[in-house]
């Protein structure tokens, strides 16, 4: 019996430490719900652990909250998109870099029987501006994501500060928004990549895209050394490498959802 504790112990203490050992070879990054509800992160990262042997734990949530996660020392990466924020965040001294990775863009979905007359819009300035004029019902994100600045933006843009029983701000991520825009037969303005995989659009259906204005721009950062030391600064840096290096951009416009593309690698 002694002998078979002893070897039990002695198993388990070996396998502990190996845990132990590998267990170091990982990071935490913070990033948006738009990346990992679209399926992304599942494509690119058992290719990117292949090549490292670094794990990558991702903590999806909307970018504001990224950026407040990282602010914190709490991620050791962060890819986000909003790229004037992204550029606060490193005059603030909280990164160090930031590199363009991907793009895609916003699209403005809504019922079918398009009460603003959406899809006739020239601009989506005169989108948001018909859906405002209608009192069409809007569910916006309203959790200071990329996609809920954005969407502030493209309604300053249309000179319009959206308030009423008509505009339902649910401080949600994107699929739950849309899952609620379905529900309530409402306008909603979504990632590509998202709307793409999403399944539940019951009466949902895509009507403007193409303005210049919906660009959407993904960028990754290495955070501060000086605040943060105790980050896993060495192993960040191969993640960032690795997304616009040539494997890693090749992994990102493989990524298909349905024979679609849905993201597409910035040129080096």
């Amino acid at each position: 019996m002694n002998r078979i504790l002893s070897f039990v112990f002695a198993s388990a203490t070996t396998i502990g430490l190996a845990f132990n050992a590998s267990a170091s070879d990982f990071i935490t990054l913070a990033s948006t719900t738009s990346t990992e509800n679209s399926g992304l992160f599942s494509g690119i990262l058992p290719q990117f652990t292949s090549a490292t042997g670094i794990q990558v734990r991702v903590v999806a949530v909307g970018t504001g909250q990224a950026f407040e996660i990282a602010r914190r020392g709490d991620a050791d990466s962060l890819l986000v998109h909003d790229t004037s924020g992204e550029q606060r965040f490193i005059e603030n001294g909280f990164a160090s870099e930031r590199v363009d990775v991907m793009y895609n863009d916003f699209v403005l979905i809504g019922p079918a029987d398009d009460p603003a007359n959406v899809s006739a819009a020239n601009s989506a300035a005169d989108a948001f501006a018909a859906i405002a004029d209608a009192r069409a019902p809007f569910a916006s994100r309203g959790d200071d994501s990329g996609t809920n600045r954005a969407e502030l933006r493209f309604w300053k843009n249309a000179g319009i500060e959206p308030v009423g029983r008509w505009y339902r701000e649910l401080g949600s991520g994107m699929g739950p928004t849309l899952n609620t825009a379905a529900a309530m037969d409402a306008y909603v303005i979504s990632d590509r990549a998202t709307w793409v995989a999403f399944k539940n659009r019951q009466n949902l259906t895509l009507l403007f895209e193409g303005d210049e204005v919906l660009f959407n721009q993904y960028g990754s950062l290495l955070l501060s050394e000086q605040k943060h030391p105790h980050l896993k600064h060495d192993l960040a840096k191969q993640w960032h490498n690795w997304l616009i290096s040539e494997a890693g951009r090749q992994a990102i416009a493989n990524f298909k959802v349905n024979g679609q593309q849905l993201f597409f690698p910035n040129a080096k």
